[in-house]
């Protein structure tokens, strides 16, 4: 029950964390159709950025700086670099947020190198927030959880509650009349990737030093979100926060269960040796099978449902 309840909390603090990576991606293909390869990289500097200005004004201010310097270079980005390439099509998007995830990742490097920074958690959330049988939960797990459900919440209401909130839904689907009521629909479009780019900011804040803060942060989590995007559905914020629980799940509970068909086997009483066949593929734990699992869900779904969990169009 111990490992079960704990290994619970800490899939749903992981889940919480790419649901706050994957909305912003999901808000920008729902309304731009872009599928923006650099979103992850958003998050990496999300993670830099609250680093160095932690150095000067602490963790608190920084919380709030660093989204909103990545949001404000998530609107550059928008304004001066995808409103460009936009007219000679999709592929031409893909091409530029690909290229410029590289960029970003090589700017790292020469800023602040390729070791890992020493981006810690602060003093004021490094305790005990319970013990759970014998497992004591770090209270800054908790942070984590309650600022993406924080988050959840101002994007539901900020959505469907405000005036700019229903201009962006409208704009999703008639954006040529959002535009004769006198809206600015481009610039709606600059501040949904503004707000995209700053969410993926807030996930690398409460991240970074959650986990670890290096140059191959975004490689590593970057593939994930778009299994998340994918699997919830294209477009669906409902279908990205359901995807994101069940793959952290998935992940959390994978690697922490180091069984393999061999222990099943020998529990009814079968007993294989190394000389018989199969038994390289039989010893394999669902630990090793971890890295792998979310991708197969991924190709499974697109094979049974294309458009995701709850999406509206075709992946």
């Amino acid at each position: 029950m111990e490992f079960f309840l704990v290994t619970l909390l800490n899939s749903l603090s992981y889940g919480l964390l790419l649901f706050m990576l994957s909305s912003g991606l999901t808000l920008i293909f729902s309304m731009m159709g872009v599928l923006n390869f650099a979103h992850a990289s958003f998050y990496m500097l999300g993670a830099y950025f609250a680093y160095q200005t932690g150095l000067y004004v602490g963790f608190w201010p920084a919380l709030f700086l660093a989204p909103l310097i990545v949001g404000g270079f998530g609107a550059a980005t928008e304004r001066f670099g995808l409103r460009t390439v936009h007219k000679f099509g999709h592929v031409a998007e893909l091409l530029f947020t690909f290229g410029l995830a590289y960029v970003i990742e090589e700017v790292v490097h020469l800023l602040w190198g390729r070791a890992p920074v020493d981006y810690r958690i602060p003093s004021q959330l490094d305790f005990t927030l319970f013990t759970l049988y014998t497992t004591q939960y770090p209270a800054y797990r908790g942070f984590m959880m309650l600022v993406s459900v924080g988050m959840l919440l101002a994007l539901y209401l900020g959505l469907t509650r405000t005036r700019i909130g229903l201009v962006i839904q409208a704009s999703l689907t008639h954006p040529d009349m959002v535009e004769s009521l006198g809206h600015n629909v481009p610039r709606v479009f600059m501040l949904v990737f503004a707000g995209g780019a700053a969410l993926a900011g807030l996930a690398g804040v409460i991240g970074g030093n959650a986990f670890i803060t290096e140059p191959g942060m975004a490689t590593a989590v970057g593939s994930i979100v778009f299994v998340v995007v994918v699997f919830g559905g294209m477009g669906s914020l409902a279908g990205a926060f359901l995807a994101s629980l069940i793959i952290g799940a998935l992940q959390t509970f994978s690697v922490a269960l180091d069984y393999s068909m061999l222990d099943i086997l020998s529990k009814v009483g079968i007993h294989v040796t190394s000389a018989s066949a199969w038994h390289g593929l039989w010893s394999i734990t669902i630990s090793q099978t971890a890295p792998v699992l979310p991708y197969l869900l991924m190709v499974l779904m697109l094979i049974v449902r294309p458009r995701g969990l709850m999406g509206t169009r075709e992946s």
